[in-house]
């Protein structure tokens, strides 16, 4: 994974400082701050103007931003959001605070931070808290368990350009990918278990976050991606930070958890934007009606690309996709739990920072 940062010793291995503390900065991607159109408009534009999230010329970006996108989606968005915004706000928000304090209770020599790559809390504040705190050793932890460049290199890019204005830099290593690591794999398990065994689906759908095929054809200088059916099936040298590869890798390792035969699992991609471009495949949207009409009555859903339930999960999944699968015959749609503030990926997270022991005093 060439995304990440390494640096020779780990937190922990040796005394750090005396007057540095270890921090860890949690980064999801960000919500509106209201459930309103002017809110999601100011929330879409700071999200779709990054180049790496729409990934054309600037002029055409900003001629697609502002002509198309911004005029129609904020109001629809909106709403979609009022469907599942709580009396505590935001879902996404409110699950990767609870988060962030179970984290810091279990690190407690370590700083632990949240900050969104869109809206609040921005990067920049989290940033900020940190070095108010002392932190010279900051180990980033991006929420993102399959790599993308819009999502895990977005994150990256902009932490670097806030910590490349200061005079004094902090040792900086990044989490990599956790995509198929057995605490992230054990602890969907553990939610989805006891589910699974209650709605006794006939099928489990594992629905990912989609992108474009051009993201991932611009991150493959081997010249594999997408070259076969099966080049998603395995991961190597050639393929080792291509999202599709990673998702099918993440829904091997659950299914395996979980005693998932294969014929009763299916991998797919949701909430593609636009249709001119090719997003990858399986759709989501157009595989529901299908498992229905294929005969499947009862269908489980895991959304393994996202860690906190957000609106991609409870509206698309829950709400939408539950409508089209009724719409085609299906009987009944449970969708599983993120993970959110569960205990098990509390553990996880402590696990994969690789920070239990850290600031502890010699």
């Amino acid at each position: 994974m060439s995304q990440v940062v390494q640096l020779s010793r780990r937190p922990g291995s040796l005394p750090a400082c005396q007057s540095s503390r270890p921090g860890l900065l949690l980064v999801n991607l960000g919500t509106p701050d209201a459930p309103t159109t002017a809110d999601v408009r100011r929330y879409l534009r700071e999200f779709l103007s990054d180049p790496r999230v729409i990934d054309i010329p600037a002029p055409l970006r900003w001629l697609l931003l502002n002509l198309i996108i911004l005029p129609i989606r904020p109001a629809r968005s909106a709403e979609a959001y009022r469907k599942v915004w709580t009396d505590e706000g935001s879902p996404l928000l409110v699950h990767s605070q609870r988060l962030q304090q179970q984290v810091q209770q279990a690190l407690p020599g370590v700083q632990v931070e949240l900050g969104m790559r869109y809206g609040k809390p921005s990067l920049a504040d989290a940033l900020a808290r940190l070095e108010q705190a002392g932190c010279g050793e900051l180990t980033v932890f991006p929420l993102y368990p399959q790599f993308a460049s819009s999502t895990t290199g977005s994150t990256l890019e902009a932490i670097y350009r806030q910590l490349a204005g200061r005079w004094n830099t902090p040792s900086v290593r990044v989490v990599p990918a956790f995509y198929d690591h057995p605490a992230f794999v054990e602890a969907i398990a553990q939610i989805g278990e006891p589910v699974l065994a209650s709605f006794k689906p006939d099928h489990v759908l594992f629905s990912f976050h989609g992108l474009p095929e051009r993201h991932l054809r611009r991150g493959d200088p081997a010249g594999v991606c997408l070259a076969s059916r099966d080049c998603c099936n395995s991961i190597d040298s050639r393929n080792r930070n291509c999202y599709r590869a990673q998702c099918f890798a993440t829904a091997r390792a659950v299914s395996a958890q979980l005693d998932l035969p294969e014929a009763t699992t299916t991998v797919t991609f949701q909430s593609r934007l636009g249709s001119r471009a090719e997003w990858i495949k399986p759709y989501t949207d157009e595989t529901l009606p299908k498992l229905a009409e294929a005969g499947v009555k009862r269908l489980a859903v895991f959304c393994p690309a996202f860690v906190a339930d957000c609106l991609e999960t409870t509206e698309e999944i829950g709400m939408q996709a539950d409508e089209t699968f009724r719409a085609a015959g299906g009987e009944a749609l449970q969708l599983i739990p993120s993970l959110n503030a569960h205990p098990a990926w509390v553990q996880a997270v402590v696990e994969l920072s690789g920070l239990a022991g850290a600031g502890a005093a010699p």
